[in-house]
């Protein structure tokens, strides 16, 4: 592999990054918040998943109901 020096490097590092499509603060704003929506969809079933088990294991070894 051919060695490259660092003002060659910089310069090649500049012109993938003027590649790169960057979102706008809208994009971000709806990506943040179906992040938020997601996260807490996902606690309430797991919540509720585990509620549920606890039930059935303490109905099933009769220290609760």
């Amino acid at each position: 592999m051919a060695k490259t020096n660092p003002m060659e490097f910089v310069q090649q590092v500049r012109r993938e990054v003027a590649k790169v499509t960057w979102p706008t603060r809208k994009e971000t704003m709806i990506s943040t918040v179906m992040v938020f929506v997601f996260v807490f969809v996902a606690a309430a079933f797991f919540f509720l998943v585990d509620q549920v088990l606890a039930k059935l294991i303490g109905l099933v070894l009769g220290i609760g109901g």
